[in-house]
């Protein structure tokens, strides 16, 4: 459950990986501050993934936790989320801003180099994604995402995201880079893992190692 003023440093957001139930996302929501939670296709058909986004939505924000879409405007729309998350060309991601501006938030992901990222960050989306969903397979994030989120962060107001390895201490090296948001998936769902103790146990580390932001 999230506190009322959330933390002034580097914030969680949560990737639901796949085939993971609802309620096994839901509980990660007990371990402490997650500012939002992206829910991609992950392979789903539009029926079953929108029966899982129903699942997932209002026990989200009821504790707090933006719901973002990956790729789907109409699920996003139907299932009321706060937001969604496209990989499109800059100028499909200022159409999908035009439209959505004011009913929710628009997140962009898929620069693989500087200028990828700031040809995007022209339509100004609401955040910037470095990382690949699913892709969280190593204990510690991908370098190029590293160097592009230092990179943002230092140069960009737009908030970002960065995505984390599959080793909890990885919030660290992301934190560090003044990025505004760590993306985790399989360090907090993997299996045999405790969502809410990995949440909380996150949570701990940037308590304790993160940068604070400037007010």
């Amino acid at each position: 459950m999230n506190d009322a003023t959330p933390p002034n440093r580097c914030r969680i957001v949560l990737i639901a990986p796949k085939n993971a139930p609802a309620e096994r996302i839901a509980a990660a929501f007990d371990g402490g501050d997650v500012a939002s939670l992206i829910l991609p296709e992950n392979g789903m058909d539009e029926a079953s993934f929108q029966a899982f986004a129903e699942k997932i939505v209002p026990a989200a924000q009821a504790a707090g936790v933006a719901v973002v879409i990956a790729g789907d405007t109409r699920i996003a729309g139907r299932v009321q989320a706060d937001g969604i998350h496209v990989e499109v060309s800059s100028q499909e991601l200022a159409e999908t801003i035009g439209h959505f501006q004011g009913k929710m938030m628009v997140g962009a992901g898929g620069a693989k180099t500087r200028d990828d990222a700031l040809e995007l960050g022209e339509a100004r989306p609401d955040y910037m994604f470095f990382g690949r969903f699913g892709y969280d397979n190593k204990p510690e994030p991908h370098p190029r995402n590293l160097s592009l989120g230092q990179w943002w962060a230092e140069m960009i107001e737009i908030p970002c995201i960065v995505m984390a390895g599959s080793d909890l201490a990885s919030v660290e090296a992301v934190a560090a880079t003044g990025a505004e948001f760590v993306a985790l998936s399989s360090a907090v769902f993997a299996d045999g893992s405790d969502p809410r103790a990995a949440v909380a146990a996150a949570n701990a580390l940037l308590d304790e190692t993160a940068p604070r932001f400037e007010d």
